[in-house]
């Protein structure tokens, strides 16, 4: 190669590079440039919520945050669950101890009403006598204050079962009448003593309830009707309505003010009457009423005027149709009722308490009736001589014997056909009763009421 050539590659050389070397120079000022906006805008460019750094360290944050309140979270949700676990605990334990009290209070009760119940079967049998004015007054304070005993005792039983959930409702079709001539002829009296007048509006409607609870209720409302009214007349009847029949009782009193009329069904509340001579109970009333009224299904309802008197009534359905008819010709007997069916009629009475035995044999020997008393079925035929009986008292609990009253009085009817068999209990068990139904027998729960008592057995002797 000569001089020349070899010149001009050198400088071609010289170009290429010092060409190379200006564009890596340019590319290199390029990318600071670009450098230099990825910094300014990272460091100073955008809001805080945009910047990726400051994202990042924000995401950073709330996922420790989000740790911190889930592990918290499991702290509580563990600390509520051993809560729960002792809560369960002690309600168990509460639950226990109610049942244990309920039972407690049925087995007193019970024992407590055997003595009351032969006080109220002595205080009745004395009341026919013919005493002196001054004598026949102390035996009618008596028979008050006993039956003052009763209802206070009988309500803290009630109101226990009621808690405790062990009563149950019964509820089978009967006449009305069955339940309210009883109580109108026994109210009559009562309201009698304090100047009162009850007009008592009869009525043969068949419907369909617990007997024994709904008379739980009217007792209470007739109860309270004659305690608040201090001149004028109570009145009970039904009114037929299109959902069921509505048994009313209403007085003359003082009536009870609007403000006061849903607290009043509330426990231990009571209108507040400017003359409470006559308000001894536990305010505890109404509430069993409106806790029965629950349980059956059966509203309650009140009207009332200030200064004019109330009016309490609960609204019964109707029996079906082919019940009321039979019920209805069964309570209509073709033959005229005697004017006194107990007069020398035979009653066997069978309880294993002496007292009460004493008094059976007292009071249905005043109204005439013939009477046989014994613990046992084999002594008290052997005190018959062969007599038979019309119509057999039997309590249900007979002491250490297995057979019930139930039991025993089914025996009794089919040794003696057509006996007419009452059983008398304290236990107010729905099962009892539905049993007692079912066996074609009645029930009558202690302390035994002998207006009540007396009804009975006159529609039975009417009857057979």
């Amino acid at each position: 190669m000569d001089l020349f050539q070899l010149s001009t590659a050198t400088n071609a050389v010289g170009d290429a590079q010092a060409t190379s070397e200006e564009t890596l120079r340019e590319e290199n000022r390029r990318l600071r440039k670009v450098c230099h906006a990825l910094m300014e805008r990272v460091e100073t460019g955008g809001s805080a919520d945009t910047a990726p750094y400051a994202a990042f360290e924000r995401s950073v944050l709330l996922a420790e945050q989000v740790r911190e309140r889930t592990d918290a979270l499991h702290r509580a949700l563990d600390e509520l669950g051993q809560v729960n676990t002792r809560l369960s605990a002690a309600k168990a334990e509460a639950e226990a101890a109610n049942l244990s009290k309920t039972k407690f209070l049925a087995a007193v009760s019970h024992d407590l009403l055997q003595p009351l119940n032969a006080a109220r079967l002595f205080a009745s049998a004395l009341e026919t006598h013919a005493l002196p004015d001054a004598s026949q007054a102390l035996v009618g304070h008596i028979g008050r204050s006993l039956k003052d005993v009763e209802g206070l005792l009988g309500t803290l039983v009630d109101i226990s079962r009621l808690d405790a959930g062990v009563l149950h409702a019964d509820k089978a079709p009967f006449a009305v009448s069955t339940l309210l001539d009883a109580l109108a002829e026994e109210y009559r009296q009562v309201a009698g003593v304090r100047g009162l007048a009850l007009h008592y509006v009869p009525s043969s409607t068949v419907i369909e309830s617990d007997l024994a609870l709904l008379a739980r209720v009217i007792r209470n409302f007739l109860s309270n009707a004659v305690r608040y009214t201090e001149h004028g007349r109570v009145l009970l009847g039904c009114r037929r309505r299109r959902d069921g029949l509505e048994i009313m009782v209403g007085d003359t009193g003082p009536g009870i003010p609007e403000q006061q009329r849903e607290a009043i069904f509330l426990e231990f509340r009571r209108a507040n009457q400017v003359n409470s001579a006559h308000s001894r109970g536990l305010g505890l009333g109404l509430a069993i009423v409106d806790r029965i009224s629950t349980m059956l299904e059966q509203p309650v309802s009140l009207t009332s005027r200030p200064g004019e008197g109330a009016l309490f009534s609960i609204t019964v359905p109707y029996a079906e149709a082919v019940l009321t008819t039979a019920l209805l010709k069964k309570s209509d007997p073709s033959s005229p009722e005697e004017i006194d069916p107990l007069h020398g009629c035979v009653v066997w009475v069978i309880d294993d308490d002496l007292a009460i035995l004493e008094g059976m044999q007292a009071l249905l020997g005043s109204w005439g009736c013939r009477v046989r008393a014994a613990a046992t079925v084999s002594a008290l035929e052997a005190a018959s001589d062969g007599e038979r009986p019309e119509v057999l008292l039997v309590d249900y609990h007979l002491g250490e014997h297995r057979e019930t009253g139930i039991g025993l009085a089914a025996r009794l009817q089919r040794r003696y056909p057509g006996l007419a068999s009452v059983v008398i209990t304290a236990n107010h068990e729905a099962e009892i009763k539905r049993t007692t139904r079912e066996a074609g027998m009645h029930c009558l729960l202690k302390p035994l009421k002998p207006l009540r008592l007396r009804m009975l057995l006159g529609t039975l002797l009417n009857k057979s």
